[in-house]
């Protein structure tokens, strides 16, 4: 089941939460839209779910215009952040209730929901809990016997908010994986909302990444990440180093230093530009060096495993505010190790990818 929105905009009040999104979603495809709080990401899922109305624009459902269709009609399942359960009924009765309120003509019958709802709770591997009530599950627990229960009327399209949302990160990271597995088996067209990036980039087989109402960006996780579009882009999925400019003869300046950079488009002079460097994507020596670099400071060196982040200030690169601006690079252990780095040191910074934007 494709999903296509067309020329959607949306307001709240005085405020536009939408901004004429066009978006197409093949079939079959897991889709995460990505974004900051308040970017529009669930206003947008809950439109294509009927449970909002646009003020324009138009929801499409494999070709068929659905924007005047109610939630049921779309035969759309929903799973909310905080699990939406009923408290007073039993894992089993949770995941039959979809079934059991269809209209009469299309229930099914009583064994047909029981050994639906069996043959669901197989598969989020939670039949030894049927008996229980929600209060009795853990949060994993909880959001898999949701996602039982929308998939239990066989929805057409599966849209999640922020589903893992609510859990610690450990049991985060395992519904991540059990999420995507599942998807592969079943193939329903799904769409996830999520502001964590990692979540993204984990699961989805696109990314729709979201800012202020607008689409930013749409890719693959690959393309979203190593080749960002626009700066929000860029300083939105991962960590990542800011540094502000100008272009002059063809090289990045910051003060009085010239620094190579890798996008060869931006060749004319410009007085104002902002560049972009991922914490691996940065090198350290030693201040005496004689290269071109940016003059800093080591602060703290945090090594765990076999990865150290190094965190650094440079009174040279100053901040709208003055202050001295704030550096990360990442480095394997070994590596600073050997380069004898000590908090306090005086280093320069070389960039080995700088990416740039013009303003």
């Amino acid at each position: 089941m494709s999903i296509e929105v067309k020329n959607i905009t949306k307001n709240f009040g005085q405020i536009r939460v939408l901004d004429d999104i066009n978006l197409r979603i093949d079939s079959g495809e897991l889709v995460a839209l990505l974004g900051p709080s308040g970017c529009g990401k669930t206003t947008l899922l809950r439109i294509i779910a009927g449970l909002e109305t646009a003020d324009h624009g138009s929801v499409y459902l494999e070709d068929d215009d659905a924007t005047l269709s109610g939630a049921r009609e779309r035969q759309v399942g929903f799973v909310f952040q905080h699990y939406a359960l009923f408290r007073h009924m039993s894992v089993f009765e949770n995941v039959a209730f979809g079934l059991r309120v269809k209209p009469r003509n299309e229930r099914p019958s009583e064994e047909k929901i029981r050994d639906k709802a069996h043959e669901l709770l197989d598969m989020v591997q939670l039949k030894f809990l049927k008996d229980r009530f929600p209060s009795q599950l853990s949060g994993g627990q909880r959001q898999r016997i949701a996602l039982a229960r929308a998939l239990a009327i066989e929805p057409r399209v599966l849209l999640l908010d922020e589903p893992f949302g609510a859990l610690d990160a450990k049991v985060r990271k395992e519904l991540r994986k059990w999420l995507r597995k599942l998807h592969d088996e079943l193939h329903v067209t799904s769409v996830f909302v999520t502001h964590d990036q990692e979540e993204a980039l984990e699961v989805s087989d696109t990314v729709v990444l979201m800012n202020r109402g607008k689409l930013e960006q749409v890719g693959t996780p690959e393309q979203v990440y190593d080749h960002p579009a626009t700066p929000f882009a860029y300083g939105f999925l991962g960590n990542v180093n800011r540094f502000e400019g100008a272009l002059t003869a063809g090289k990045f300046r910051i003060g009085d230093i010239l620094l190579e950079h890798s996008t060869p488009e931006l060749s004319r002079d410009q007085a104002s530009v902002v560049a972009f460097a991922r914490p691996a994507d940065l090198d350290i020596v030693t201040a005496q060096s004689r290269q071109e670099g940016i003059p800093a400071t080591i602060d703290r060196i945090l090594s765990f495993g076999q990865t150290s982040k190094i965190e650094l200030t440079s009174s040279v690169a100053l901040t709208d505010t003055g202050k001295a601006s704030e550096y990360e690079v990442q480095w394997p252990r070994n590596r600073v190790e050997d380069a004898a780095l000590k908090e306090g040191m005086s280093v320069k910074l070389i960039p080995t990818a700088l990416r740039v934007f013009g303003r």
